[in-house]
């Protein structure tokens, strides 16, 4: 297993521990099995972006605490040094660029979509927004059954606490440049 998952397992343990929770009850909050639960604490699995997004969601915490590091006051991003968190047999694809920053209050993140493919969005934590602007193709944003086509240089802001469908229908990779905004979030 790589470090971020090593990273995504000690995180998952020091907040449920802090926090008091059994495996149980931590099902229970965020609707993942408390034997995959154990399985990231203890590193034996990859947790997929929708199991991510559901235990952020049900700990009420952002999407990269889990992966945030110590950061200096100038942090360069190296592609080559981010590591990608897959869903859909590596389909969708998202690289944290900045992870989540409690005075900052969002994070950044790439992402790619392979062609002819779409991951659903589980709703966020209320109050949470993004914003999307595409860098290469044609992302198509479903939210609220509304299909948005956002072209390359185009941008799209909406309230990600409601399902949102990723989507591209195209026969040609899509990238863009996704920041998550959570003004109501606190540990």
């Amino acid at each position: 297993m790589s470090d971020i998952n090593l990273s995504i397992g000690i995180k998952l343990r020091q907040i449920r521990t802090k926090r008091n929770l059994s495996l149980s009850e931590l099902e229970k909050m965020t609707g993942v099995s408390k034997s995959m639960l154990g399985q990231i604490e203890r590193n034996e699995s990859n947790p997929t972006v929708n199991t991510m997004w559901k235990i952020a969601k049900g700990l009420d915490v952002s999407f990269s605490y889990f992966i945030e590091e110590d950061r200096e006051k100038v942090t360069v991003i190296s592609r080559d040094n981010t590591r990608p968190l897959l869903e859909g047999d590596g389909k969708y694809r998202v690289y944290p660029l900045f992870t989540f920053d409690q005075e900052k209050k969002f994070e950044l993140y790439n992402i790619e979509v392979e062609p002819q493919y779409g991951y659903k969005s589980e709703a966020h934590s209320r109050g949470v927004e993004e914003y999307i602007v595409v860098s290469r193709g044609v992302l198509e944003m479903i939210i609220n059954d509304n299909i948005y086509m956002i072209k390359e240089g185009d941008a799209i802001f909406f309230a990600a606490d409601r399902v949102h469908t990723y989507r591209n229908s195209t026969d040609f990779l899509v990238k863009a440049h996704v920041l998550v905004n959570y003004p109501l979030i606190g540990y």
